[in-house]
């Protein structure tokens, strides 16, 4: 009787704490988000704004800004030109173990960003394997990847593509490295492809693409805060701006899914 009563009690509690709420979002005006990456075949650098949350996002790129890469290393400056998709760039490509600062000066403000350019890791081997969950099977995606065991805390961006579109990424470190070798692993499709989701089911002759980007613990730290749905840390100095600046030549390699012979 006592439980009954408390389960009564209960819920004419919550019964007279209802209310309506109207969620009331304040108009900010929009933020520069900056996306650059370095590489050793050039810069490209998207500038975007941000978009508030009861609108459709948008994508634009803004071109009306000057946008300058400078190898603090030797001194010397090239200025970035728009590309007709509205990517900053130039093929001015970085080299390894440099230093370089990215510029931006938009309507009356100046961001700055430096970082060092860090080799690129080897991919030492891809492919799928099943494992068995409650619900059905699992096609995991596994990678090595050559890691230098003198060096601690490298850190590492892994972009995975099917058929050329971007699919998922993950930031990880080399605490999981061993004898030189790290390795990522990606749950991609359950076996019984009616019923995934079209955002994750493979087909047989998808073609998978991975980069591995080595990044520094920074970087590191602004991904993992964005995959927890926060800004992350501010890696730009300058007004509020969000964004990021990396220098890195990813890692290339594909492998191919065939279900029937992973």
């Amino acid at each position: 009787m006592k439980r009954l009563i408390y389960i009564f009690l209960l819920a004419l509690m919550a019964a007279s704490c209802q209310r309506d709420f109207d969620l009331e979002y304040h108009d900010i005006e929009p933020l520069t988000v900056i996306e650059a990456t370095l590489t050793a075949d050039g810069v490209r650098v998207s500038l975007t704004l941000t978009t508030p949350m009861d609108e459709p996002m948008n994508r634009m790129r803004q071109t009306d800004a000057i946008v300058t890469l400078t190898d603090i290393t030797d001194g010397t400056e090239v200025h970035l030109t728009a590309d007709d998709e509205g990517f900053f760039v130039s093929t001015e490509g970085g080299i390894n173990g440099h230093e370089y600062r990215l510029t931006v000066e938009r309507q009356g403000e100046k961001y700055e960003a430096e970082t060092t350019m860090l080799a690129s890791a080897d991919i030492l081997g891809l492919q799928f394997f099943w494992i068995n969950m409650p619900y059905d099977q699992v096609a995991v995606l596994q990678g090595q990847f050559a890691d230098n065991p003198a060096v601690d805390d490298e850190c590492y961006w892994v972009k995975i593509y099917r058929n050329g579109e971007i699919y998922q990424w993950q930031e990880i470190d080399d605490r999981g490295a061993f004898g030189g070798v790290g390795t990522f692993t990606a749950m991609t499709s359950r076996r019984d492809t009616d019923e995934e989701d079209d955002s994750t089911v493979l087909y047989d002759g998808d073609v998978m693409t991975v980069e591995i980007y080595t990044i520094t613990r920074r970087m590191h730290n602004y991904l993992e805060a964005i995959g927890n749905d926060s800004n992350g840390p501010a890696l730009f100095s300058g007004s509020r701006v969000l964004g990021y600046f990396m220098a890195s030549t990813p890692a290339k390699a594909s492998v191919t899914f065939h279900p029937d012979e992973v």
